[in-house]
């Protein structure tokens, strides 16, 4: 399986069939807390990077085993909208499958009327909106240079009235960044248009791409809370789902390599044959036990 990973376990989606629809780290924005590191590839340019047939045969086989999915994610290594024949791919699962489609995007290219139509047959659509003046929008997202934070606004505006399904926007705040009083609220009044099921604030909980963005304290997140209204969540907080998909020998693998030198997070893949988003649900449990540390070294995170 390239292009599929999990079951895992999700904080937002409970056990999430991920699917990947473009090479590692090809994406419209370079944001600098980014838990698969820096863009390699950055564009707005839409083409099926990868054949669509051969995403979906991997769903359907996947599927066949019968495993617990509680959503089919399109998400993976950098902006899944990316690839042309979403769409295609879409209406494809849904003939397939009952269990609902999720998308999760940056949202830049949600201005595109294609691109709207294109994802009209998902279930759940979460783009993603970290702030609304340009600025910041240079200094967190590190954007495309053709976009502009005023369009990406109009874009998940349109979306969010057009679409039929659930429309959760996430706010990812990092310390010192779009964390301002006035920042906050600048987005509440922004925000407070469109047509939203959930707000969900997030903030950096897994290793960066840039060592400086630094998360919110869990009181600077209810501060923040309270200014979004009714509808925000705090996500960093919420507990993954308690039955787990969750390999121990994945785990002791994983330690055995990075015993010997330390690896990246695209090393520790390749070696176990696993998809990097998957690799990562193991670091952080690792971590948080304390057998693993991180260090980064000309740009790179290695894990020792």
């Amino acid at each position: 399986m390239a292009q599929i990973f999990g079951p895992v376990p999700s904080r937002r989606l409970g056990f999430s069939l991920g699917v990947d629809t473009i090479p590692f780290k090809t994406c419209s924005l370079d944001c600098i807390y980014c838990q698969l590191g820096r863009t390699t590839n950055k564009t707005i340019q839409r083409k099926e990077y990868i054949a669509a047939d051969d995403i979906l045969r991997e769903i359907e086989e996947v599927l066949q085993e019968g495993k617990r999915i509680d959503y089919i994610t399109f998400s993976g290594s950098g902006e899944p909208t990316l690839n042309s024949e979403i769409r295609r791919m879409i209406n494809r699962i849904k003939e397939l499958t009952s269990i609902p489609l999720a998308i999760l995007t940056n949202g830049t290219l949600l201005y595109q009327p294609r691109m709207r139509e294109d994802l009209m047959g998902a279930d759940l659509v979460i783009p993603s909106l970290d702030t609304v003046t340009q600025e910041i929008f240079k200094m967190i997202n590190r954007p495309h240079p053709s976009l502009k934070i005023e369009k990406v606004i109009t874009g998940i505006d349109s979306f969010s009235q057009e679409f039929n399904g659930k429309v959760w926007l996430e706010i990812m705040v990092v310390k010192g960044i779009n964390d301002s009083l006035e920042e906050i609220e600048k987005t509440a009044q922004v925000i407070k248009e469109m047509n939203l099921e959930k707000i969900q604030l997030n903030t950096v909980i897994r290793p960066p791409a840039e060592e400086f963005a630094r998360p919110l304290s869990t009181e600077d997140l209810k501060n923040i809370k309270t200014i979004l209204g009714e509808k925000c969540e705090i996500i960093a907080k919420f507990k993954r789902p308690t039955q787990k998909v969750y390999k121990r020998d994945v785990e002791k693998m994983i330690l055995s390599m990075v015993k010997r030198r330390p690896l990246t997070l695209v090393d520790i893949s390749h070696c176990l044959g696993l998809h990097r988003n998957e690799i990562i649900k193991y670091i952080e449990v690792l971590e948080k036990k304390h057998k693993i540390r991180t260090e980064v070294h000309s740009g790179e995170r290695y894990y020792h």
